[in-house]
């Protein structure tokens, strides 16, 4: 944008750069970065480590000290107006006589947007808005997702052969993608705050859904669709952590042994007898999860394109070919023209080790 000069991205890609720091950390909170510069210095920065502690601005303003004063603070989210579980943001700027403040983005809450950089207006403040937007947004497009739409952000991952294939047909899949690869698909379940699968993978494959091959400080929530309430109560993935049980038929003795070993159920009754998809999303959202990351068989992934919820694939393709037999990605419904396929745009394309790893995001409707 025009008004801002190339100091100011500089700093302000600075204080982006201090936000991932919270990548794995901050949940249900969104990830903030601040840099607070004077005289073209940087005299102070933080970043919000985890909820219910300091803000972003808090931090910088800490490490500045009296040199904050008429100083130009670049944060990547709007600072809040409001009191929380910590007091404004605001208002500690404002004491510490800031110039200038610029923030990436407004506040993607319809109902405090936009009062933050009100109020610091307000009391003289020279503020501005809008500097890496979309890099700020791309950083917490869960937290965005929450706010703007009442779900979260819902990335479906998958390891796949060159045509397409998960698994030999009896199943076997271990391994497909590289050591590199599997390590790397970790850091995305680290990031995440529930990790959603359904009840065939807990049956065929006993899996943990723990973050294991990096650093973590949490442990993602796990949520199993689970329509029937077939899954075993040996199951690994009871062993730690909060698990949520997404059925569509309340069956008593099964919920009770579920139950016993710490399993929420959620009744969640759709069409057909299957689970309510979007009824799970909401649910997380209204408990404060911002990005999920599906780790779903063919079944539930297919169900949850078809139903229009997945937000973006994340697909490790390794240079193999496993031939017509070997399970495919998704169960879909056969369509009869190329209109009616499922259409995408490759956000991001990156080699790791021998594979590739594609993002993908849903092609939006073509004008006209």
């Amino acid at each position: 944008m025009g008004e801002f000069t190339a100091e100011d991205h500089r700093f302000m890609s600075a204080a982006l750069c201090q936000a991932a720091l919270g990548l794995t950390s901050t949940s249900p909170n969104p990830r903030v970065g601040c840099v607070i510069v004077r005289d073209g210095k940087v005299v102070g920065q933080g970043w919000h480590e985890r909820a219910g502690e300091a803000h972003a601005e808090v931090h910088a303003l800490q490490a500045a000290g009296q040199l904050a004063r008429g100083s130009t603070v670049y944060v990547t989210l709007e600072p809040c107006a409001h009191h929380g579980r910590t007091p404004p943001c605001t208002e500690a700027l404002i004491g510490a006589g800031v110039g200038r403040v610029v923030a990436a983005m407004q506040d993607p809450n319809p109902a405090v947007s936009g009062r933050g950089l009100a109020r610091l207006a307000d009391a003289g403040i020279d503020t501005a808005c809008g500097l890496l937007a979309d890099e700020a947004e791309e950083l917490n497009c869960g937290f965005v997702s929450r706010m703007r739409r009442g779900r979260p952000w819902l990335r479906i991952k998958s390891a796949a052969s060159l045509d397409g294939r998960i698994a030999l047909a009896n199943g076997v899949s271990q391994w497909i993608s590289s050591a590199a690869s599997r390590t790397d698909a970790h850091l995305w379940r680290a990031r995440s705050c529930a990790i959603l699968t359904g009840v065939g993978t807990v049956l065929h494959d006993d899996p943990q859904l723990t973050v294991r091959a990096v650093d973590c400080g949490r442990q993602p929530i796990k949520v199993v669709v689970d329509s029937r309430l077939r899954m075993p109560p040996s199951a690994r993935l009871l062993a730690s952590g909060r698990v949520l049980v997404a059925c569509a038929e309340m069956i008593d003795d099964r919920a009770d042994a579920l139950q016993a070993r710490g399993a929420e159920i959620l009744h969640l009754p759709g069409a057909n007898g299957r689970v309510d998809l979007w009824g799970v999303l909401r649910t997380l959202a209204n408990q404060g999860v911002n990005e999920v990351l599906g780790e779903a068989g063919p079944a539930l992934g297919g169900a949850l394109l078809t139903g229009g919820c997945v937000d973006e694939l994340l697909l490790y393709l390794a240079p193999t070919i496993l031939g017509s037999g070997a399970r495919a990605l998704f169960e879909l419904a056969d369509i009869t023209s190329l209109d009616q396929a499922h259409g995408w745009r490759i956000h991001e394309l990156r080699q790791i080790d021998c594979d590739l790893r594609l993002r993908l995001r849903p092609q939006p409707p073509s004008a006209g």
